[in-house]
């Protein structure tokens, strides 16, 4: 079946605006702060900012300067922090005991930012190389 079809303007195609899933596909993106995801860098202490000589620009923190950072994510509007662990090599066993210690300093600044902003969505790095001895 060929169904014919009158020339532009007398037929309009409207095929990119056929129901909602394909009208999300092309409608025009809108990008700002809430959609950004800011990655903090936790290291263990108290009163610690300390660059990272190979991240320009970039610092560790230890957990009470991670609640100022989130306090700070918030108020730019940014919804959300990504914590990426440092252990120093003191802390690093070869079975990655620190990973799981309730105590460790990412969950202490997990439990820090939800005191602080609640409303901050949390996520966290999974990898163990930062708690093992041997990398």
């Amino acid at each position: 079946m060929n169904p014919i079809q009158a020339a532009y303007p007398a037929t309009r195609l409207r095929r990119l605006r056929q129901n909602e899933g394909i009208r999300g596909l092309v409608r025009e993106n809108y990008l700002s702060a809430s959609d950004f995801i800011w990655p903090v860098f936790v290291r263990s202490g108290e009163g610690v900012v300390e660059e990272i000589p190979s991240m320009p620009g970039v610092v560790r923190r230890s957990v009470d300067k991670i609640v100022e950072a989130a306090i700070e994510a918030r108020d730019l509007g940014i919804g959300a922090i990504c914590l990426f662990p440092y252990t120093g090599l003191e802390e690093r066993t070869e079975d990655c005991a620190g990973a799981w210690d309730p105590e460790n300093h990412v969950n202490r600044a997990i439990r820090a930012i939800k005191a602080a902003v609640p409303e901050m969505v949390v996520m966290t790095d999974v990898a163990l190389d930062t708690y093992n001895i041997n990398g």
